[in-house]
């Protein structure tokens, strides 16, 4: 009797673990983007959006002074020392640039709705480039696509775009606040060529007078930078994504110097934290595979159990390969 029990308790044990192995299962799906690279996604979750940003901040961090990663960020201060004295000089050459082709120091916009996101004039759509909004609008159109098709790419892809946005605040303000960099228009309207840097302004002087500490480093270029690497990332195939997001990023970078948004060397530091920012986002939120691969947890060791009979011998035996 207590032999039938144990055996009833173990069919029952092993039939309660068949279940629960079979339900924990992540659903995932696969998109082969090249003829050896496939990108899995598992299911998107709301909290896709916050839970990995902690990840993704210190992911950024360690990047920054990584071995591999070091020497262009020695680059990009490298070159924000190097542009500071020719700052003013650049201004005044893509002012009269942006004039001759029709560029305004000013911008407008109008109202669709509720929001003023309609750009009244082309410097105007060409800075918008940068806007937080900008990708608002193509993460929801991803995420509708998404979600009437069950595209976990399309969905995964239009939440990291909003978590490139939230990164890109959370790196450029400390950085603004700290530096407190004077923006070009201020420093023109004082008729002076340099700005003027007052580091760690009071909370209550950024929040009056927000353009006297705020140009370095610059966050449409960070937030751009973070959110066509998040497009690029995830549609690796779409070669164009790209070529298409950096011109526009360099073209929003000269409209921003010669609107006096922006100095040149606010840019070096931007590029480098939206680029990190991009690849953090993109590589935490799918797992790649190469060469049928899996490039984020390969398997070591196999290991192997086999039964068989020698001379009338019942034996087993186990095996491990590396």
């Amino acid at each position: 009797m207590s032999s039938y029990l144990m055996l009833l308790g173990l069919l029952c044990s092993t039939t309660l673990f068949s279940q629960t192995d079979s339900t924990i299962q992540i659903k995932a799906q696969e998109f082969q983007v090249s003829e050896n690279t496939t990108l899995i996604y598992p299911k998107p979750k709301i909290s896709d959006l916050y839970r990995k940003i902690p990840t993704n901040f210190i992911g950024v961090g360690k990047d920054v002074v990584s071995k591999d990663i070091f020497g262009y960020s020695v680059a990009a201060l490298a070159s924000t020392i190097a542009l500071l004295p020719l700052d003013p000089a650049i201004i005044q050459t893509s002012r009269k640039l942006g004039n001759n082709i029709g560029f305004s120091e000013d911008h407008s916009y109008s109202n669709l709705g509720p929001l003023k996101i309609v750009p009244g004039d082309a410097g105007s759509f060409v800075y918008f480039m940068g806007n937080g909004t900008t990708f608002i609008l193509i993460g929801t159109g991803l995420a509708t696509y998404g979600l009437i098709v069950n595209d976990y790419r399309a969905q995964s892809t239009s939440m990291q775009l909003v978590q490139s946005i939230l990164l890109s605040g959370l790196f450029s303000q400390p950085l603004k606040r700290i530096t407190g960099r004077e923006s070009p228009f201020e420093t023109s309207s004082s008729d002076r060529n340099h700005s003027t840097w007052k580091f760690m302004p009071s909370f209550s002087a950024y929040q009056e007078n927000t353009s006297k500490y705020d140009a370095m480093p610059s966050g449409h270029l960070t937030t751009g930078i973070a959110a066509w690497i998040v497009l690029a990332e995830n549609y690796p195939e779409i070669r164009w994504i790209k070529p298409l997001g950096f011109t526009l990023m360099g073209l929003m970078s000269f409209e921003m110097v010669q609107s006096k948004v922006h100095w040149a060397s606010d840019y070096p530091i931007a590029i480098l934290i939206g680029y990190l920012i991009g690849k953090n986002i993109a590589k935490n939120a799918m797992i790649k595979k190469t060469n049928n691969t899996n490039e984020l947890a390969q398997k070591k060791y196999k290991f192997n159990i086999a039964a068989s009979n020698l001379y009338g011998v019942q034996t087993v035996g186990m095996t491990l390969s590396f």
